[in-house]
């Protein structure tokens, strides 16, 4: 029985893509997000919610690539690629670490049109 190595956690800027991309493709309600967004975060959330921006047709979204970078401590800029079937999103967010060493959303930006994904 071959052995499995241990799954590595999400790092923060994964954890959030997915679940941004939860209440972006209306699998989770915003207000899931309450506690994990700070200052405008949540209202742009509220805001792009609704029109669930990254559903397309029947199929289910993914991230396919998320990568995040630290300008200064306590803070991650992050990207992530959403892939619906065919269409390609990109989204934008940022985190910051609280004193309390959690990490929150402070933005969230979606890019604009929708290209179609590469084979």
């Amino acid at each position: 029985m071959p052995q499995q190595r241990p799954r590595r956690p999400l790092r923060p800027h994964q954890w959030f893509a997915e679940r941004l991309l939860a209440v972006l493709s209306g699998q989770r309600p915003v207000h899931w997000m309450l506690g994990h967004t700070i200052g405008e975060a949540y209202d742009q959330l509220a805001e792009l919610a609704p029109d669930t921006p990254l559903r397309a047709g029947g199929r289910r979204p993914v991230v396919r690539a998320c990568r995040g970078t630290q300008p200064a401590t306590g803070v991650v800029e992050a990207f992530a690629s959403i892939a619906t079937g065919e269409q390609v999103r990109a989204m934008a967010f940022r985190l910051e670490q609280g004193p309390d060493l959690r990490w929150r959303c402070a933005a969230i930006d979606l890019g604009g049109e929708r290209l179609p994904a590469l084979r």
